[in-house]
């Protein structure tokens, strides 16, 4: 096992990602553009972090493998496959629903959002689940 701080960090991350796009979701509902937009790009910058700080642990000290047996291992690798798929996905969806709403083209950015907005959230709480289950409940 290895003492980095990192899985903690990349937790908190994706947590606070999940957070700050419900906290969008609420503000543009309510018509406050100027909160949703804020909110939205701290989202990205979170994520961005997340990014970076994954990469870096990977790196450094590769995979962990899980320690669960049983039903929970089926579960946990369900969890684990969705999460990558969608984690890799959710990247240029992103990117193109900030593109169409920085550039004004607000219908388009709706039609996309729909689509962006529940993946991105999938990402950012089954990230958490992911390192719960990895590192607090089948500690290695």
């Amino acid at each position: 096992m290895n003492d980095s701080i990192l899985p903690h960090v990349n937790a908190a991350l994706n947590a606070t990602s999940f957070v700050l796009l419900v906290a969008a979701f609420y503000q543009i509902r309510r018509g406050n553009v100027n909160a949703h937009r804020r909110l939205m790009l701290s989202a990205l910058a979170v994520s961005g972090l997340f990014l970076v700080s994954y990469v870096v642990y990977h790196t450094n000290y590769g995979s962990v493998r899980f320690q669960g047996r049983g039903a929970v291992r089926a579960v946990y690798f369900f969890i684990l496959v969705t999460h990558v798929i969608l984690a890799a996905a959710i990247v240029p969806l992103v990117l193109v629903t900030l593109r169409r709403a920085l550039a004004g083209d607000f219908a388009r950015h709706r039609r996309i959002a729909r689509w962006t907005y529940p993946i991105w959230l999938y990402v950012s709480v089954t990230g958490v689940v992911v390192y719960v289950m990895l590192y607090q409940l089948y500690r290695p």
